[in-house]
């Protein structure tokens, strides 16, 4: 459902529901009751009319959308068509409990879709609660958008996990809702074009994400089966599960040491690759092969795990741009990515 603001959860609602039950049976009653898991809202406006004959896109993990001015600044510098964002709050103390995505695409002159992946319950992470205290969220919507300079077209949101990992005590984030992708489409000459901003979990294994992709491809081909399509987002190739990546750390770090490349050079071991493959997708031509995506304190490993996808189009100069502040340190823990497109 396409509305102008998400349909607000109160703070007593949210509050009853981290200190309630924590289980799957009744993440997924919470879940079904909480319209703005079921809603996009749209806003922003458009700047121009119609695309040329080709589109420049940027995808990013823009960590909260907390640095929106100095992010609105370096996307200001790219002069995107279309952005493809991650990890957008909404009403979150820990990113001032305001609406950043509403100022990045005024500042853009971009219109914008804009879907919840989570509901928080908390603060966040244990570094985002440290940093608020008490402050509570007015909102606790957390998710992924889509803006365009020109006219986005048929917006849509695919749920791809409905398991409410996030939600049991032990992950101490306590979230309703689960990864998930947005999309819509925009004109490049007499045509539509599909584009997706995707997020998959990083808390499963390289099979999870595939069965993850693959309902995402499924989704994108019940929603139009001939439209040229690009992906974009963080699909977490991490090339390995949260357990062998957490559960013993220097044991991964020895693994990772051993296998030089291993964390940039990941298809072998991600088969969602596979699974685009064969859907026709390809990535080559639309990425910065060679470089990683992550930002993270010096001397830990940094891994690729950003990408572009296209299938039906033409992608040509991919660029890696530095999530960097003014004073030089890190905007966003990604990097933001670019590619131009255009129709084969």
């Amino acid at each position: 459902m396409l509305v102008q603001q998400l349909t607000h959860v109160s703070i007593a609602d949210r509050q009853a529901m981290r200190e309630g039950p924590r289980d799957s049976a009744t993440h997924l009653r919470h879940a079904a009751a909480i319209p703005a898991l079921g809603q996009i809202e749209i806003g922003g406006k458009a700047s121009r009319g119609s695309a040329g004959e080709s589109l420049k896109v940027v995808t990013w993990n823009v960590e909260r959308l907390r640095h929106v001015d100095a992010i609105a600044a370096t996307l200001a510098a790219q002069a995107p068509d279309i952005l493809l964002l991650s990890e957008v709050d909404q009403g979150m103390a820990r990113s001032g409990n305001g609406h950043p995505l509403r100022t990045l695409a005024d500042r853009l002159g971009h219109a914008f879709a804009y879907g919840v992946e989570f509901v928080e319950l908390g603060g966040g992470n244990e570094a985002e609660r440290s940093a608020t205290g008490e402050t509570a969220n007015a909102e606790g919507f957390h998710g992924n958008a889509v803006t365009s300079a020109v006219p986005l077209l048929r917006p849509f949101l695919v749920r791809l996990d409905a398991a409410g990992g996030w939600f049991r005590p032990e992950r101490g984030q306590p979230r309703i809702g689960g990864r998930m992708a947005i999309g819509g489409q925009v004109q490049i000459g007499n045509r539509r074009v599909t584009v997706v901003s995707v997020h998959l979990e990083n808390r499963t294994d390289p099979a999870g994400r595939a069965i993850q992709t693959r309902h995402l491809l499924d989704a994108i081909d019940k929603y139009d089966p001939e439209a040229p399509v690009l992906l974009g987002g963080d699909f977490n190739t991490l090339t390995a599960s949260h357990e062998e990546r957490h559960g013993d750390p220097a044991a991964w770090l020895a693994r990772v040491a051993a296998e030089p490349g291993r964390l940039i050079d990941v298809e072998r071991h991600e088969p969602l690759f596979a699974v685009l493959a064969e859907s026709g997708f390809d990535w080559q031509a639309a990425n910065n092969l060679d470089l990683p995506t992550q930002r993270r304190e010096p001397g830990t490993p940094v891994g690729r795990i950003d990408w572009f996808f296209t299938r039906g189009l033409l992608a040509s100069a991919p660029a890696t741009i530095a999530a960097i502040l003014p004073n030089g340190s890190p905007s966003s823990d990604h990097e933001a990515l670019a590619v131009t497109i255009r129709l084969k």
